[in-house]
């Protein structure tokens, strides 16, 4: 079954954010990703910028996981109402994935194309033709 979680995006405080969060519904976080350790090509990431928070989850509860990164104003990335957070989507096949990412981008605006990332997981992002904003991420399964 597709599940969904909700993805935050601060300006610049996301490890403040989860240290909060972790101290409220407890739990240990399964991924604490700084931008200095997932460097992307064609993007040049400040020494500021790069201890900030690229990608950390919360476990919360028995199936739900918060998630959350740090909005970067030095690659023009502003956080406004609206877009601190996005709908994280998790089918259960790649053909589902696809399914859903064209679906619910249509007419919207296509942030992060869907396809294999250098994380290992097919992913992509858009805003939809009403504003909202979503995530696919579709995990292949360990070998």
């Amino acid at each position: 079954m597709t599940k969904l979680n909700f993805y935050l995006n601060f300006a610049g405080n996301t490890e403040e954010a989860f240290n909060f969060y972790k101290s409220v519904f407890g739990g240990e976080f399964t991924s604490l990703v700084r931008f200095k350790d997932m460097p992307m090509s064609d993007v040049s990431i400040s020494g500021e910028d790069g201890n900030k928070i690229m990608h950390i989850s919360l476990p919360v509860g028995k199936d739900d996981v918060l998630m959350a990164t740090d909005i970067l104003e030095s690659l023009g990335q502003t956080l406004v109402p609206g877009n601190t957070i996005n709908i994280s989507v998790h089918p259960e096949s790649k053909e589902e994935a696809d399914r859903i990412f064209n679906a619910l981008s249509e007419s919207g605006a296509v942030e992060m194309p869907i396809a294999d990332q250098m994380w290992g997981d097919y992913y992509g992002s858009f805003k939809d033709k009403f504003g909202v904003r979503w995530m696919v991420n579709y995990r292949y399964p360990k070998k």
